[in-house]
Formats: structure tokens, C-alpha cells, sequence
């Protein structure tokens, strides 16, 4: 097979020719070179044409810029909805587990490869650990531990701090079943269940932290879902999936009651959004309250 070769840098007034070249309606050459220098071409353009034009063709007719402005804005105030009701999985994941840990294990139980299922995934999590201690070794908390204690040792309950939501997720799969047994019943759910969606979770915070699409996208680390949502269509590799999730560990109250309000706000906002690209089915309110 041939390789392709890369495409020749364009300035943007070139990027505006050859958008026009293949066939994408634009209305303000002015407000598309602003935003093209606001927001690049590459992370806009070929990433939010997928489903507009055919592979290496012309946009489908009647497409415009505006179109695929309105997919991007969109994706960027949806994300950044989705990444606060992330934000409280994380932080309460995180007390929960060095609650329980700590005081099963002591301060500094995560140093006994004996309190965890796999020695080598545990020796993995120390070497991390640690260099993300010295990676920090000039934060306050940090300096107070090695400073003012008999040990430099950091304890559990303040280490986890310093946990990457990956870390933190890699942690809890290692723990001994009846630990996440532990943990899981404080959601109301089963281990096996929280431990995959932990690890999606984390996953699509990482989109979120850098800045990445999740509409019309297919997400390569999918959570288990229960067989009620399976039997719906509902579809594992689809931010709607993501949102399952959530409603099953956030507690369903007012602030998640706004976020669903926020998100049919966007929906209403930005018209050219097709929702069952994101997973989303015409019930998706009732599934998710």
C-alpha cells in the first residue's frame, strides 16, 4: 500500500480557500478567518466533518461553517459540563477509598504489596507514586510530611491527594475484594460494576482535561452497563454511557437534576446536534433521572 504524504501548510487564508474548494458553504470569510485563528483547522475541521462529507470527498450539500462551528462550540460547553460532575466522582472516590484503607491498613499500608491482589501491579503503583511525590517534593504538604514527621513517609490519607484520577483507578482494581466489596456498597453497587466504570471514568476525564471531542465518537474503554440499559440499545462506546454511569454513583439531586437541565440547554442551543450520535436515546431524561 502507498503511503500518503502530508498535507502542505496553508495559511489561513488558504485553509478558507480550500474549505470553499470542497464545497463547504461559507457565509463571513472574516468571522471563519478569526475563529481558524482562534481554534486551528486541524482540530476542528477533521475532526467535526466526520459524518459531513465522504472520505476524501466534498461536504455533503448545504453544509456550512457555521454547521461545524456549532458541533465544536457545543462539544466544548458539554465537556466542560460533564467534566464538573467528574470532578465529584474523583474527589469522593478519593476519600472513600483512603478512608477505608487507612483505617483497615494504617497510614502507611499502600507500602505492603500484602494488602492487594497483584504484587505486580502494586510495585508499578509505587514506582509512581513515588515519582509523583518527587514530583512534588516542593508543595507545601509535601515539605510538612518530610519535614516536621519521624518519617518522611507520606500517609495514605494525604498521598491520595497526589493520585492522577488513573492512579486512583488502578488502586482500587487492585485492592482485595472485600475492600471494594467496601467501597462499592457505600454507592449502592456492585464492585465489578464500580471498577469498570471507575476506569472509564477516567478515561473520559482525560478527554475532558485535554480538550478532546466526545461527540460522535467512539470511546475505546467502555463500561459495563447493566442489562436494563443494554436491552434499551443503549450502546457502551458512547458518551451517553459515560452519563449512565454517572446517575448511578452521583446521588440524584438537585445539582444533578441542573446538569440534565444544562445539558437539553445545549441541545435546544445548538439545533444541528444530533444526539444519537453521542449514544443518546429519545428517552434519554427518563434513563437518567
Amino acid at each position: 500500500m502507498e503511503l500518503k504524504k502530508h498535507q502542505v501548510p496553508m495559511t489561513i487564508d488558504e485553509q478558507v480557500e480550500n474549505l470553499k474548494e470542497l464545497g463547504l458553504v461559507i457565509n463571513d470569510e472574516e468571522a471563519v478567518k478569526e475563529f481558524l485563528n482562534d481554534v486551528s483547522y486541524f482540530r476542528l475541521i477533521k475532526a467535526y466533518s466526520i459524518g459531513l462529507k465522504k472520505k476524501n470527498d466534498n461536504y455533503n450539500q448545504g453544509v456550512t461553517f457555521d454547521m461545524i462551528k456549532e458541533l465544536y462550540l457545543f462539544n466544548c460547553n458539554f465537556r466542560q459540563a460533564l467534566f464538573a460532575q467528574i470532578e465529584k466522582v474523583e474527589i469522593n472516590l478519593r476519600c472513600r477509598i483512603a478512608n477505608h484503607f487507612s483505617y483497615k491498613y494504617g497510614n502507611f499500608g499502600y507500602e505492603d504489596a500484602a494488602n492487594f491482589e497483584n504484587e505486580d501491579y502494586h510495585s508499578h503503583f509505587l514506582a509512581e507514586i513515588n515519582s509523583e511525590v518527587d514530583r512534588n517534593s516542593k508543595s507545601a504538604f509535601v515539605k510538612n510530611f518530610r519535614n516536621n514527621y519521624e518519617t518522611d513517609k507520606i500517609p495514605m490519607y494525604a498521598l491520595i491527594e497526589l493520585f492522577s484520577f488513573g492512579t486512583l483507578s488502578k488502586f482500587y482494581k487492585n485492592m482485595k475484594q472485600e475492600d471494594k466489596k467496601v467501597v462499592a456498597r457505600i454507592y449502592g453497587v456492585k464492585y465489578t460494576y464500580l471498577e469498570s466504570w471507575i476506569e472509564h471514568i477516567a478515561f473520559v476525564r482525560n478527554i475532558c482535561a485535554h480538550y478532546g471531542r466526545l461527540y460522535n465518537v467512539n470511546l475505546s474503554k467502555t463500561p459495563a452497563l447493566y442489562k436494563q440499559y443494554t436491552k434499551q440499545g443503549i450502546s457502551s462506546v458512547r458518551v451517553f454511557a459515560t452519563l449512565v454511569c454517572l446517575s448511578n454513583i452521583l446521588p440524584r439531586d438537585r445539582h444533578w437534576n441542573d446538569f440534565i437541565d444544562l445539558i437539553e440547554t445545549l441541545l435546544d442551543k445548538y439545533p444541528n446536534v444530533k444526539m444519537e450520535l453521542m449514544g443518546f436515546p429519545t428517552n434519554w431524561k427518563d434513563v437518567l433521572i
